[in-house]
């Protein structure tokens, strides 16, 4: 299961919620962040295309291979590209895609509240600010959503608008969907 959508979409909140709730269910899960992950593909990330494209690549094949490993795996990234979730659910003997979709202006206010972590904070306002005024900042690539566009996949499995968030909400969606797709998915 990948959780994709816009940086600050709420996706992660949402991977760790299902992770969390199925942990809870006695199964054991596997969460792969691609926050984490990246730093271990390229340790001194440039985010260029190439290397985006790169590390979504590495990121599809670690989680289908544990999928493949009869794991239960729940993913966390951006994944602009349609193509970057194809290929994983090419891979993967079972896949879901859940979109987790909310306005751009959301998006960027909920980034700009995230404290600086694994990902440089204030993605949205640096990238703006540098589209208008050419001014550099060190370590910024390409931002999804200003830079480069988030392609939506309209055979999504599972689309979760999160403008106004209410994980617990969304959690419970997950599960219900999980539910009706796998039957008992505690297999």
């Amino acid at each position: 299961m990948w959780f994709v959508g816009l940086p600050g979409s709420g996706k992660s909140s949402l991977a760790r919620g299902v992770a969390k709730a199925l942990r809870a269910e006695g199964m054991d899960v596997d969460l792969l962040e691609m926050d984490a992950r990246r730093k271990s593909y390229f340790p001194n990330p440039t985010y260029s295309g190439e290397e985006r494209a790169e590390a979504y690549r590495l990121f599809a094949e670690e989680g289908a291979a544990l999928a493949r490993d009869g794991r239960r795996v729940v993913m966390d990234g951006t994944a602009p590209k349609r193509a970057m979730r194809d290929h994983c659910r090419n891979l993967a003997p079972r896949f879901v895609e859940v979109m987790v979709r909310c306005r751009l202006e959301t998006a960027m206010a909920r980034e700009a509240a995230r404290p600086e972590g694994l990902v440089m904070a204030g993605l949205y306002e640096k990238a703006l600010e540098r589209r208008r005024t050419g001014q550099n900042f060190p370590g910024l690539g390409q931002v999804v959503g200003v830079d480069v566009p988030f392609e939506e996949n309209p055979e999504a499995e599972l689309v979760i608008e999160n403008d106004c968030p209410d994980p617990e909400r969304g959690v419970a969606a997950v599960l219900e969907f999980l539910r009706r797709w796998l039957g008992d998915f505690r297999r």
